[in-house]
């Protein structure tokens, strides 16, 4: 598989900076950033956009996001956060589940996850279970261990967000399908970065901020829902989702009809012009590169990083245990500086969570960069 060699100038990173905080907040493309600006004036002309404008940026995200990930288009909606499209799911999941049933969450998950299952589990009695953190690293066995019948609900991120450990999203699909089990996934830290198959993973529901490995504005994220659950009530009931919408003479007909597949998940002023035109050049983007190609480049960098910190004392997880565009490393024991704001110091921009120095680059890192933060750490931990 082809290197990717540097992308930096795609990106307006200045010289100075070296970035390796993908995983807490990515930058923008510069063509995402001129799109935005060109979006910003169409709001100062609006007689400019027609009814058709309302809807075709979010069914170009759509398509766009079926080509990269798999699954059909219809199965995408276009929501603004995370924690949005979680509780949209956690309103559909609350209203079949019991107090008979269980949910099994990570330990230490991101709150985007675990706050509306709690309402779900507040309202329905429905116990909430915890994997802990296992000592050997192994998720994927810690959190299969815990899976059975009493299990009705998995909502898991794609890896644990606070190090990139890695999960095995095939084996949960396929001991959720043992037990007749819904599998949501949160792949915020992993989408668009590491490869994923919609169509090999059959997640119930999948859902992605957009400003981390998307690489898309803020406001700006991912729900896909699959055939099965398209059905369902939505978190809003937003005019723009219903049949004839694009109809805006016959508004007051007021449709009970949804617009086909997830469309009925959207957020209401989904096509904002200030927001979709930089996800969609960030998807092309994404798309032109490749998810393969772009996980091999990322991997590359992490590994140099990887050999280098082995070397000086730190404490890496097993090849297999991780995935490639995260690299968390246990701080050498005795340490007593803060890595993160020495780094900060020196325009190195990485982030830490627990005992855990989370390392997260993508393709606009240069050689230069490496040596920096290698030299850097090197320095500081001696």
């Amino acid at each position: 598989m082809k290197n990717i060699s540097s992308q930096r100038h795609l990106f307006d990173i200045p010289e100075e900076i070296a970035y390796f905080n993908c995983a807490y907040n990515s930058p923008l493309l510069k063509e995402s950033i001129k799109r935005l600006h060109e979006g910003v004036i169409t709001k100062s002309h609006p007689w400019e956009r027609t009814p058709e404008s309302f809807f075709n940026d979010a069914d170009t995200i759509r398509h766009l996001s079926s080509d990269i990930f798999g699954g059909d288009s219809d199965g995408f909606a276009v929501i603004p956060a995370a924690s949005y499209g979680l509780s949209a799911v956690s309103r559909i999941v609350e209203s079949i589940i019991t107090k008979n049933d269980r949910i099994l969450v990570l330990a230490e998950e991101f709150p985007s996850v675990i706050l509306p299952l709690k309402r779900v589990s507040n309202e329905t009695c429905a116990e909430i279970i915890t994997v802990m953190i296992p000592d050997d690293g192994d998720w994927t066995t810690a959190i299969l261990n815990k899976i059975d019948k009493t299990v009705k609900v998995v909502a898991i991120s794609s890896c644990h967000w606070t190090n990139g450990a890695y999960i095995d999203l095939l084996r949960m699909r396929q001991r959720c399908d043992d037990v007749n089990a819904i599998l949501i996934i949160d792949a915020t830290q992993t989408l668009g970065a590491v490869p994923f198959s919609i169509d090999e993973i059959r997640p119930d529901f999948l859902v992605a901020a957009g400003y981390k490995w998307l690489l898309c504005p803020y406001g700006f994220s991912l729900l896909y829902v699959d055939r099965k659950w398209r059905n369902a009530r939505p978190l809003e009931e937003t005019w723009l989702a219903r049949e004839n919408a694009e109809d805006f003479a016959g508004l007051i007909n007021y449709s009970e009809t949804y617009m086909s597949g997830a469309r009925r998940f959207d957020v209401g002023q989904k096509c904002t012009p200030t927001i979709l035109p930089g996800a969609i050049a960030a998807l092309e983007q994404i798309k032109t590169w490749g998810i393969q190609q772009i996980s091999e480049s990322i991997g590359r960098i992490n590994n140099k990083i990887g050999m280098h910190l082995e070397q000086l004392g730190f404490h890496l997880p097993d090849d297999k245990q991780r995935y490639p565009n995260i690299l968390g490393v246990i701080i050498p024991d005795g340490f007593e500086g803060s890595l993160v704001n020495e780094l900060k110091d020196r325009n190195i921009f990485l982030s830490q969570r627990k005992k855990s120095l989370r390392i997260a680059p993508h393709l606009y890192i240069n050689d230069n960069d490496i040596d920096r933060l290698n030299n850097a750490i090197s320095e500081l931990i001696n």
